[in-house]
């Protein structure tokens, strides 16, 4: 059976560097930095003082206010990308269709703010006094779900949870959903809103996080200087489509998505597996999907956390795959500019891959002053450049040795 082909149609987003996609992308391309000092939780009480925070952001602009009180931050950023993302589609969802669009969104944390709360409500009051809420507000798969009842899309609805792997998790996914035929349109991505006293306290714990205080060099992905990843949050969500689908309704395509690999390390729970054993088959796996041959990638959207391990391994599972077509084909970490959104990270990182095919720039990797011998790449250093290319790659490598790999190609 032929493979059907799918296409994105729409995309939207909440994240650090803009409250919508297109502005998070500009921003991206200019080399804007979207971290800064940490203002949700009390920097004095941690080692790390910065922090890619969402800015002004409204939530009573997408959803009504008694409604917003009923959700976590994170089904915030879910829901306001979603419905960006269906009006930037420009996609009807009625009686007519409603069964063949699906819904796969994810989050690596889920409500992590929601339980913080409620715990405490129910130490200093009892029991009574937690939020008949609280459940839902904080299980990882209610960004999914509220976006399925504000959009009315009832078909094929999921969620995944795989750490920082998540949003490309769930686009690969929702991509083979499509392509076997369970739906003709996927409404898909990740979303996060981690920065909270326990997951600072637990990043901070496990040294992840960069204890730089200055925000404009914190992240520093393939830098000798790097010294952890900077938390983020926000979310990001595409319309995918069949592309007869697309065709018929006369849509707007910003890219053509063709390969998806996912594997796993077995091997650590929060280190990568040696030389990045497990992101290279990953790679190997989505080229493979696609149907292509390593030569044919021009550029990689990185996982690039400014962690030590995480940089070199991916460096090195790069040059696994591609041999000496590795130093001529581009790589870049938006991270650098937008800090590590988790669970959302993949997914705003699979805009910024399509609209790089789209328009023919390829995001800078910033900060990037003293190359790790290690990591001696063509990074595309502190500043975008402008190239045409037909295939590009986004990374993703979660806790618990999961690896998410997606391939894109310029629709034409």
């Amino acid at each position: 059976m032929e493979k059907r082909r799918v296409v994105i149609t729409g995309i939207g987003a909440v994240s650090p560097l803009g409250n919508d996609a297109y502005t998070s992308w500009e921003n991206a391309v200019a080399g804007k930095n979207g971290i800064g000092p940490l203002t949700r939780v009390n920097a004095d009480d941690f080692p790390a003082k910065v922090a890619a925070e969402v800015k002004d952001f409204d939530p009573t602009n997408f959803i009504d206010k008694k409604d917003v009180r009923k959700m976590d931050r994170f089904t915030h950023y879910a829901v306001a990308s979603a419905l960006m993302a269906v009006q930037d589609s420009n996609l009807t969802i009625d009686d007519s269709n409603a069964d063949r669009v699906g819904v796969w969104i994810g989050s690596g944390i889920g409500g992590m703010e929601t339980f913080e709360k409620q715990f405490e409500s129910f130490l200093n009051r009892g029991y009574r006094r937690v939020s008949p809420f609280f459940v839902p507000m904080m299980i990882p798969d209610m960004a999914a779900g509220q976006v399925s009842i504000f959009l009315g899309a009832k078909g094929f609805n999921s969620c995944t949870v795989t750490a920082c792997a998540t949003g490309t998790n769930s686009i690969g996914d929702a991509f083979k959903v499509i392509q076997r035929g369970d739906a003709d349109v996927m409404i898909s991505g990740g979303t996060e809103a981690p920065i909270t006293r326990m997951s600072i306290a637990g990043f901070c714990a496990n040294t992840a996080l960069s204890k730089n205080p200055d925000p404009e060099t914190a992240s520093r992905p393939f830098d000798k200087e790097r010294d952890g990843f900077v938390i983020g949050e926000g979310a990001g969500i595409v319309v995918l489509e069949e592309l007869e689908h697309a065709l018929k309704r006369g849509a707007k395509i910003y890219a053509e998505v063709v390969g998806y690999g996912a594997t796993g390390d077995a091997y650590h729970i929060t280190a990568p597996a040696p030389e990045g054993e497990g992101g290279a088959r990953a790679m190997k796996m989505a080229i493979d999907d696609a149907g292509i041959t390593p030569d044919k990638i021009g550029y990689i959207n990185a996982h690039g956390t400014s962690t030590d391990y995480n940089d070199k391994f991916e460096t090195a599972a790069i040059k696994k795959v591609f041999g000496d077509h590795a130093y001529q084909l581009a790589v870049s970490s938006t991270k650098s500019m937008t800090g590590h959104l988790l669970g959302a990270a993949g997914a705003v990182e699979a805009i910024f891959t399509a609209m790089a095919l789209k328009e023919g720039i390829l995001p800078p990797t910033m900060n990037l002053k003293n190359p790790d011998p290690d990591c001696d790449l063509d990074y595309v250093p502190n500043e975008a450049r402008k190239v045409n290319i037909t295939y590009a790659m986004s990374n993703s490598l979660g806790f618990g040795g999961h690896n998410a790999t997606l391939v894109l190609k310029k629709y034409e």
